[in-house]
């Protein structure tokens, strides 16, 4: 179990990475970027939004929404109405955190990536 989880994680690393490399390089390529300038900073920018998503998924509170459907509203505006709410499972709370963890730490590996590639600083 251990073993298909740390398979599907490493998928998902090759997979991020790819994709903010082939993203990165196009951008680079529009704007007249270095090709080293532009992956760093797209494995920087991606990291970094990862960090913050999965900071703000960890610290949701520990109610949800019970449904969809907005209560009577004292304005007449949909959106405005009362929201009905429900305590969390423990399942949904473990969730909350698993994801949390999964973009944290997908995050960190692609800053650490963007740190590698980037010439501007030696690592030694």
């Amino acid at each position: 179990m251990l073993l298909a989880a740390i398979r599907r994680f490493s998928l998902l690393v090759l997979l991020a990475a790819g994709v903010t490399a082939a993203t990165s390089l196009l951008i680079g390529a529009l704007v007249g970027a270095s090709l080293d300038r532009s992956l760093s900073l797209g494995f920087y920018s991606l990291g970094s939004f990862l960090l913050v998503a999965g900071f703000f998924l960890g610290n949701r509170g520990p109610t949800r929404v019970k449904s969809e459907s907005a209560g009577p509203s004292v304005l007449g505006f949909g959106m405005f109405g009362e929201r009905r709410l429900r305590w969390a499972t423990p399942g949904e709370q473990f969730e909350t955190i698993r994801s949390s963890g999964a973009f944290i730490s997908l995050g960190v590996i692609l800053i650490l990536i963007g740190t590698v590639i980037d010439s501007r600083h030696s690592l030694f």
